[in-house]
């Protein structure tokens, strides 16, 4: 009978985290995932069909995180949201942005450039209710999302994001 193993999925992915963070995306791969949990590799795939996966599993959680900070909250004013996405990606960035700077991690980012799109589209959320239209909104996101990976301070970035809302 195989054993089961509560909350594995999870454990998987907090384990590739922490390899992840600590040696290096290259570094991290299914067998030694697979070896700090006591499982096989199959088992890894059970869960997981690729290394891009597993990396996509906690990247998607920290993300997700990184999304509902950025929701704004009563009183916030256009330049409030925008401080806050701009804390929060700065932060996200510091966390995983060595994963998309990875040479070894071509595969990982060939995935996320599919979903340029929908990431755009979550950046944009925060700002619907400032913005005159869905366009605006997703170009400020766009060029937030640019110019932060780009090292751009906010002050750098905010009047020209502030006179478009």
């Amino acid at each position: 009978m195989p054993k089961i193993i509560e909350g594995l999925a999870e454990k998987l992915a907090a384990e590739a985290r922490r390899q992840s963070m600590e040696s290096g995306y290259g570094a991290m791969t299914i067998r030694s995932v697979a070896e700090a949990l006591g499982v096989s590799p199959g088992v890894v795939y059970n869960y997981y069909p690729s290394k891009e996966d597993l990396a996509a599993a906690f990247i998607l959680a920290d993300w997700k995180e990184t999304l509902a900070a950025m929701e704004p909250g009563p009183g916030d004013t256009p330049k409030t949201v925008l401080q806050t996405m701009h804390r929060e990606l700065l932060a996200f960035l510091k966390l995983h942005g060595g994963i998309f700077r990875d040479a070894q991690a071509a595969g990982f980012t060939a995935i996320s450039a599919k979903y340029h799109t929908l990431l755009r589209a979550q950046l944009a959320a925060p700002l619907r209710g400032f913005c005159p239209d869905e366009f605006t909104a997703e170009f400020i996101a766009e060029a937030m999302l640019a110019w932060t990976i780009a090292g751009k301070s906010f002050e750098e970035l905010s009047a020209l994001m502030l006179k478009l809302c």
